[in-house]
């Protein structure tokens, strides 16, 4: 089994930055396709961005130009820097990874779950 383990939330105004990372370890047989998701309360769990297994990363469009995802196999870990932060942005978000080769930014592509890293945007 994965275990994911997020760090690098926390508080920042509007137009801050932070780097999250997601480590994974645990019993890991093969490379992996990891991604970011983020749900606020009352929402849903959405998509942030993703990495699949052949290096092919995408970002969801509330994102695009202020993230910069990526991953390091050697590690096995997973990298979101998130730039001009904005207050809509506050939510816990969360590390996922599978073994399919290629995902999409939907929840139920991904097995294997972080506990979440709570990021919060003051305006």
């Amino acid at each position: 089994r994965v275990q994911l383990v997020e760090s690098g939330g926390g508080s920042v105004e509007t137009g801050g930055s932070l780097r999250l990372s997601c480590v994974a370890s645990g019993y890991i047989y093969g490379r992996f396709s990891m991604g970011w998701f983020r749900q606020a309360p009352g929402n849903e769990r959405e998509g942030v961005a993703y990495v699949n297994i052949d290096g092919h990363i995408a970002v969801a469009d509330f994102v695009k130009g202020r993230i910069t995802n990526t991953k390091d196999n050697a590690k096995n870990t997973l990298y979101l820097q998130m730039n001009n932060l904005r207050h809509d942005d506050t939510a816990k978000y969360y590390c996922a990874a599978d073994y399919k080769i290629r995902v999409a930014l939907r929840p139920s592509d991904f097995e294997y779950w972080g506990q979440g890293t709570q990021v919060t945007v003051s305006s």
